[in-house]
């Protein structure tokens, strides 16, 4: 993990922060376009129709709900299912733990979104010794059978994660408490979390290189400068959907008899 620079800029086509947010806007339409594309052949053509699901990881003040807002935000909400994991209810608590992960993957022509994953079950589990040491191991290979299983099922997987530093994590923590308007943000168990730095980054530094598969790869996005940090997930995104190689559904009726009945009425 040391060697993983959070404020690196790697494939930014710009200046820096100037010019961030117009590079990152002119992804926008192409986006669009794919999503639009994405959704149209999972209405028209469901049982064939590719799915994506990016997965969102990270220490608290990385960036999920931002990347959400500003890379996300660019495409049509109706074809989006986001889905945020927090604590296990009881009900989850009764299932394996990737029964709500089933449970949220996307449907046909969508984007799912998840703001935490299954790989809290080899982080806070391993971290706060909430499981034994040989159950959170034995994960590692059941997420990888899992994740094959999805995308063989025809649902692209693309994972990143948010790499913020130990010390930009402080400051982005002391901001929110400048205000009544931030103070929603703030979560007084982040700070308990910050005792726990490096075994946290030990548990990442596991997953990255046990659960980095060919289906499934991961994405090490630096998050320290945010304008970067939007732009390179913006960018995955359009590169996956282009990647799915969409065109627009063919119509299933008489296109010209179709027009001409609608001159008529």
């Amino acid at each position: 993990m040391s060697a993983l620079d959070p404020r690196a800029t790697p494939g930014y086509p710009g200046a820096g922060k100037a010019d961030a947010a117009a590079l990152t806007e002119a992804l926008g339409p192409e986006i669009s376009e794919q999503q639009e594309r994405l959704f149209a052949n999972g209405r028209v053509n469901p049982e064939s129709s590719p799915r994506l699901l990016v997965i969102l990881q990270g220490m608290d003040t990385s960036g999920k709900g931002g990347v959400i807002r500003h890379a996300m935000g660019m495409v049509d909400p109706q074809g989006i299912a986001l889905t945020a994991f927090k604590g296990p209810t009881a009900e989850e608590r009764e299932h394996h733990y990737l029964w709500r992960i089933r449970k949220a993957l996307p449907g046909p022509g969508m984007i799912g979104i998840f703001d935490r994953s299954q790989y809290e079950d080899v982080l806070i589990v391993r971290v706060e010794s909430l499981v034994p040491v040989d159950q959170w191991m034995q994960r590692y290979e059941e997420i990888n059978a899992f994740e094959a299983e999805v995308a063989a099922s025809g649902t692209t997987i693309l994972k990143c994660f948010l790499n913020v530093s130990f010390e930009e994590q402080k400051l982005r923590l002391a901001e929110r408490l400048t205000g009544p308007d931030k103070y929603w943000k703030y979560n007084p168990r982040d700070v308990d979390a910050r005792a726990k730095w490096g075994a946290y980054q030990e548990a990442y530094a596991d997953l990255l290189e046990r659960c980095n598969t060919d289906v499934a790869g991961w994405h090490v996005i630096p998050a320290d400068r945010k304008w970067y940090r939007n732009w390179a997930v913006a960018q995955l995104l359009r590169e996956h959907l282009i990647g799915l190689n969409l065109t627009w559904p063919e119509a299933e009726f008489d296109v010209a008899a179709e027009r001409a009945r609608v001159a008529k009425a």
